[in-house]
């Protein structure tokens, strides 16, 4: 069923259905009914998001592809970690190994946001079979460091807003250049993916103890991550790029074509990082490649 201040996008439905990690976390997914003779789809959120950030894309697939959507541990309706140094990307790819090896599919097409990405290409080291195609939204192998010293400045920095109203206005502030074509209602739906209700106020929806390993495993050196990318050669890929994105360089991206020749990178116009995969030109790019996914 729905979580609260959340409703079913264009009457789609789902599950709310959890597993169970190896070190006894209680982690969520959101499944949404979809054909079995085909991969499902497996969306996989930024680092201080959830899985309702794909509320949309999953009404617009779901039925013709099975979706799940998961919160990663420390957010949303997943368990919180007391450990904050499990709050990395290799724990999460062992958490979404886990639950894959569960449901018993072979394999999916991973639907990466940002931290999504990089978890999507660590599994892609570990368990490359168990991809059957891959969208990387805004994220790569290689990372601008002005996006990160940007999220350093409010990740892990905790907020009550007395109202959804004050929540909305505090992010188009903060973060109006990245979606300039918003009005109202979007971020007024923006808000209510990434927040809850407490006892408090409202607040941001994740533990803000995945501030510890972020800012620690980020001081200023570029990570070579381009091992892991070029093992999902092979598959069908789609790269996305935010426009006016401070992550994701269009050097990067480009670079990105080349190290693997049919990858299709896409640059969606006006927005920062990350795209919310609404776009116009999100969805269609989203279209061939799951029409690619079906003609391998």
């Amino acid at each position: 069923m729905p979580a609260p201040d959340a409703a079913p996008v264009s009457g789609v439905t789902w599950e709310d259905r959890y597993w169970t990690s190896r070190d006894g976390l209680k982690l969520h997914y959101r499944d949404y009914a979809g054909r079995t003779d085909r991969p499902p789809l497996l969306m996989l959120h930024g680092l201080t998001r959830n899985s309702r950030d794909f509320e949309n894309v999953a009404a617009r697939y779901a039925g013709d592809w099975r979706v799940i959507a998961v919160d990663f541990r420390g957010r949303g309706q997943s368990a919180r970690d007391p450990n904050s140094a499990q709050y990395v990307p290799g724990t999460y790819a062992a958490d979404v190994i886990q639950l894959l090896d569960e449901l018993g599919i072979g394999e999916a097409v991973f639907l990466g946001t940002s931290l999504g990405g990089l978890v999507t290409m660590i599994v892609a080291q570990v368990a490359p079979e168990r991809i059957a195609g891959v969208l990387l939204n805004d994220v790569g192998p290689e990372l601008d460091l002005s996006g990160i010293d940007r999220i350093k400045t409010y990740v892990g920095k905790p907020v009550v807003f007395r109202d959804w109203d004050e929540v909305a206005d505090t992010l188009q502030e903060r973060t109006g250049d990245v979606h300039p074509r918003y009005g109202r209602a979007e971020w007024l739906r923006f808000a209510k993916r990434i927040c809850r209700q407490t006892a408090q106020g409202i607040e941001f929806d994740y533990d803000m103890a995945i501030a510890d390993p972020f800012n620690a495993g980020n001081t200023g050196e570029v990570s070579d991550g381009w091992p892991y990318y070029r093992v999902l050669a092979g598959r069908p890929i789609l790269v996305l790029r935010g426009e006016t994105s401070d992550l994701l360089s269009d050097a990067a991206a480009q670079r990105m074509a080349t190290e693997i020749p049919d990858v299709e990178v896409v640059t969606v116009p006006r927005v920062g990082h990350a795209p919310d995969l609404d776009e116009p030109e999100a969805v269609a790019a989203i279209d061939r490649l799951l029409e690619r996914v079906l003609k391998r």
